[in-house]
């Protein structure tokens, strides 16, 4: 059961960036963000686009993925990116003052230890920025979302209130730009 709730949760993420890939093939100034589970995905969409284009991307989506098109269930922009980026880029630093703490074998994070192991931590980050988005890649390919859509079908595509997190990512992604505002939509899914 868990197995059956887990592929669910990956196809329904897949999909979620797959239609996120449909909207950028024909619309340019807006952002969009997303959320899935096994019942389907919520996505908010920031700028002038009609409910009509966002049912045709989730069905174009849906289509593509179908005639086997996996590949769009990857994006470079998931979360599952993101946490890669964020969790490589903290050990890399802590790692890097941590070692410098030893080599001064002082028992305690000081001044001197951070003034001494600040360049290295910089560049052990951007290391670890350089080497996360294909770490990201691969396991959002492998773990967090499948291309293969398998029997799962499109139950309903609907045009919801967005939520008071919806307005925080509004404000976040489009910087305060009140042209651009949020619709969400509730995509359901079975199978």
């Amino acid at each position: 059961m868990l197995n059956t709730l887990i592929s669910r949760v990956r196809r329904n993420h897949g999909l979620e960036h797959a239609t996120i890939h449909m909207l950028s093939e024909k619309h340019t100034g807006f952002s969009a963000q997303g959320h899935s589970d096994h019942r389907g995905f919520h996505l908010n969409v920031y700028g002038d686009i009609k409910e009509e284009d966002v049912n045709e991307a989730v069905r174009e989506a849906y289509k593509r993925m179908k005639a086997g098109q996996h590949q769009l269930a990857v994006h470079p922009n998931c979360g599952t990116v993101l946490l890669t980026t964020a969790t490589m880029a903290t050990l890399a630093a802590q790692a890097s003052l941590g070692l410098e703490q030893k080599r001064q074998r002082s028992d305690r994070m000081n001044w001197s230890v951070l003034m001494n192991g600040l360049p290295t931590a910089v560049l052990a980050v951007i290391v670890a920025l350089i080497v996360s988005k294909p770490v990201g890649i691969y396991l959002q390919a492998n773990y967090t979302t499948d291309g293969d859509l398998g029997e799962m079908k499109i139950k309903s595509i609907q045009k919801i209130a967005p939520s008071p997190i919806t307005r925080l990512f509004q404000l976040l992604l489009t910087g305060g730009n009140k042209k651009l505002q949020a619709t969400a939509y509730k995509i359901e899914t079975v199978g």
